[in-house]
């Protein structure tokens, strides 16, 4: 008898609580300061920007927070998300390693971000907000809160990185099929844009420029709340339902994960597949190893400095200490544009900090070299952003293969790539390039960061 492939929950069994890894580690990550009086901050700070119960579990330290009954109705459209055992890739790798794979790209916005932008959504129409701004890169995350915006009577206002603006017209089309205006950043509607725009006309932007000009909106009307896609304390709570769901997946499979990969730019994904499975480690469980894979090209990780630093390139948020190559650094543009973000998600920074996870780099032809042979092999075409774990996987495969040592490994494949086949075109014809990020502009970014006492 042949053994399974697919792994699918009823969907009773759809977790109805968020885990919030802040409950169980051995020592709280550093505070979010005010950049004015470096003092933390306080609900008031952040109530501009966000609605309370968002704030609310910014902040928090229960080890679990109830999922809405109504974002759950929601929910149902596509999960629980499918698990699935890598059969053909392992026998492809001649590998003794079993892999399994969660699926995000089912989801009606292709990936796994709508897990969080329509619980974002739904606690700011509960607080009667009718306007929300904010940034992407790829678009995965511009339009899942299209998506979440037009479930729930939210107009929403999106930021897109240039270059991502001019490489992905799908998925701006996307954004506005669901409603949502789309504007290349930097752009002319922001003071923000306008600065950067008179320095240098043709810049390609970056996310932390697109952060800047959607607070700025958000900061100056009193009728419009911003959401973010990645980074904070909450985004990255809001998707541990994955690895929730893959624990209960890999139990009816049989089987226990020794190594978890996930993909990380701002740090979402990864910590929706790998925070529950930290935290039971946490609490006394099965060691693992937990690897992060991101960009040689933006590589927060392993090239950047733990510091405080700011998340926007003018400086309009809160300093918050993450890994960051500094907020006025701009990566190539390279085709994973939702990995090109100067800092690392304070939760994950701090993980790193703790020796709980370790990072490696990867420059993107190899990692398509990886999605393509995934593809060839299981069907599906990654984004670029997932084909960084696709290869840490496949590495991770060949590792086991080289000692003659069998081990189970889970990765994320957070999206699909059916609106970034220009990338596998230019792939396909020898265009798609290795790109170095510039050390001189590096060094410079990081010479300006934020002094803050110790």
């Amino acid at each position: 008898m042949s053994q399974p492939t697919k792994f699918v929950l009823d969907e009773s069994k759809m977790p109805r609580h968020w885990y919030n890894i802040a409950a169980d580690l051995p020592k709280p990550p550093p505070p979010v300061l005010h950049p004015g009086t470096q003092q933390p901050v306080g609900p008031d700070d952040l109530a501009p920007l966000f609605p309370i119960a968002l704030i609310a579990q910014e902040v928090s330290t229960e080890r679990e927070i109830e999922i809405p009954e109504p974002v759950r109705e929601v929910f149902r459209l596509w999960r629980p998300s499918p698990l699935y055992r890598a059969h053909r890739l392992e026998k492809a790798l001649g590998t003794p390693a079993k892999i399994y794979y969660k699926y995000e790209g089912v989801s009606p916005a292709g990936s796994h971000k709508p897990n969080t932008a329509v619980p974002q959504a739904w606690y700011n129409a509960q607080a009667g907000i009718k306007k929300l701004t904010t940034e992407t890169g790829a678009g995965q995350w511009g339009s899942s809160l299209a998506f979440a915006g037009s479930l729930f009577g939210i107009d929403v206002t999106v930021f897109q990185v240039r270059v991502s603006y001019d490489q992905k017209p799908y998925r701006r089309a996307l954004m506005e099929t669901y409603g949502a205006r789309c504007i290349a950043s930097p752009s002319n509607e922001t003071n923000a844009g306008r600065a950067i725009l008179a320095q240098r006309p043709d810049h390609p932007g970056s996310l932390g420029i697109a952060i800047s000009e959607a607070v700025e909106v958000a900061a100056t009307h009193d009728d419009v709340k911003y959401s973010l896609g990645s980074v904070l304390n909450h985004v990255l709570m809001h998707q541990t339902i994955i690895g929730q769901e893959a624990m209960l997946q890999l139990e009816m499979a049989g089987d226990d994960p020794d190594v978890i990969v996930g993909c990380t730019g701002g740090g979402s994904n990864f910590a929706g597949i790998a925070f529950p499975f930290i935290g039971a480690q946490l609490r006394g469980g099965k060691k693992r190893r937990i690897v992060a894979v991101e960009p040689a090209a933006c590589p927060s990780l392993t090239r950047g400095k733990y510091a405080y630093d700011f998340g926007d390139t003018a400086h309009m948020t809160p300093l918050v200490k993450m890994h960051t190559l500094g907020s006025t650094f701009t990566p190539p543009g390279f085709h994973a544009g939702g990995l090109r973000y100067h800092g690392m998600a304070p939760l994950v920074s701090h993980l790193l900090e703790l020796d709980l996870i370790e990072a490696k780099a990867y420059q993107q032809k190899t990692v398509f070299d990886a999605g393509v042979q995934f593809a060839r092999a299981e069907g599906i075409v990654p984004a670029p952003e997932a084909n960084h774990a696709v290869k840490g996987a496949i590495d991770e495969a060949l590792r086991c293969k080289a000692e003659g040592k069998s081990r189970t490994i889970l990765f994320n494949l957070c999206g699909h790539g059916h609106f970034d086949m220009s990338a596998y075109q230019a792939y396909f014809a020898d265009k798609l390039v290795d790109q170095d990020y510039d050390e001189a502009e590096l060094a410079m970014a990081l010479a300006g960061l934020p002094s803050v006492p110790a």
